[in-house]
């Protein structure tokens, strides 16, 4: 079935069309990629994008699942795109069965998709924008991207998401964590969860201290949630429905997606000139040049503006 087809499919709402279509995305070549998003393009822009992130350990899958919950009770469509780590041997999702997501299963309202990350140090597989697409083209009203934990990497879903919630739980040193991974600056929302356990009013004060440090024009709410019992989180859905209205509001959604698009289009360029790079690297020219620079005949700039002058030749 070629991509055209799969796409009005997809559009008619055919849930096997998603299916194929995020193995395509995934799974396909550059010419592949390059149609799929070319038909979906137009049929985006709808739906609210929310990342999820957090060190491992502090519930993420069970927070999404709540929240995945309490977004349906609201009559809304919930996809989810769970970045897990990769299978050294398969390659696949080591997570792909999403056990904590197993109450949705039967749900027609909502759709769990595992992607593996594929050795990506940022938390989120390179084919992640493209997933995203497919699934707001399918017409859900909130697509969650929860990534998988890698810590200081994890500032890569801020530009990937509408609003980025940050998860932290009581007793793991996580706000402290926080701060050294420059995760004050992408938090739009924070959720302490676990927040049953000693520690966790500790570490609400703590990154009220931090915020106090500095923060941008949006100061990200703290909410405390027990994601297992359902504690609070509808309090957290509200805090993020909230930072979606400020930014529509304000005006910001579009200039966020404006952003967001800019990060694609030059991360696309920049894939297409290093592939070119990658085919000269197969001849004799850049042993040449890096013979010079080793033999002190050039230095490495020089260099590379001639690698750089080849590529227009």
């Amino acid at each position: 079935m070629d991509s055209t087809e799969l796409v009005d499919r997809l559009l008619r709402g055919e849930r096997r069309a998603l299916a194929r279509l995020l193995t395509r995305v995934e799974d396909g070549s550059v010419d592949t990629l390059r149609e799929v998003v070319r038909l979906l393009h137009p049929h985006t822009g709808n739906a609210m994008i929310v990342g999820l992130t957090g060190s491992p350990g502090v519930g993420k899958s069970t927070l999404t699942s709540a929240l995945v919950t309490q977004w349906r009770s609201q009559g809304k469509r919930v996809a989810v795109l769970a970045v897990d780590p990769s299978s050294p041997f398969s390659g696949g999702a080591l997570l792909g069965d999403r056990v904590r997501m197993q109450d949705h299963a039967l749900d027609d309202g909502v759709f769990i998709r595992s992607m593996a990350s594929r050795g990506h140090l940022g938390g989120l597989s390179w084919a992640t924008p493209q997933a995203l697409l497919v699934l707001d083209a399918a017409g859900f009203d909130i697509v969650m991207v929860e990534t998988v934990g890698v810590g200081q990497a994890e500032v890569e879903i801020a530009s990937s998401a509408d609003t980025t919630v940050v998860a932290l739980a009581p007793g793991m040193g996580d706000s402290i964590q926080a701060a050294k991974a420059g995760i004050l600056e992408i938090a739009d929302v924070f959720v302490v969860n676990k927040a049953d356990r000693d520690g966790a009013e500790r570490a609400v004060r703590e990154l009220r201290e931090m915020q106090k440090l500095g923060h941008g024009e949006w100061l990200a709410p703290i909410r405390k949630t027990v994601a297992s019992t359902g504690d609070g989180i509808a309090e957290l859905a509200e805090a993020i429905g909230e930072h979606y209205a400020w930014l529509t509001e304000e005006g910001r959604l579009d200039r966020r997606r404006l952003d967001r698009a800019r990060v694609q289009v030059r991360e696309l360029a920049l894939g297409t000139v290093r592939g070119r790079f990658l085919e000269l690297g197969q001849g004799d020219l850049v042993d040449e040049l890096a013979a010079a620079v080793a033999a002190r005949d050039t230095d490495p700039y020089t260099a590379s503006d001639k690698l750089v002058a080849s590529l227009d030749a």
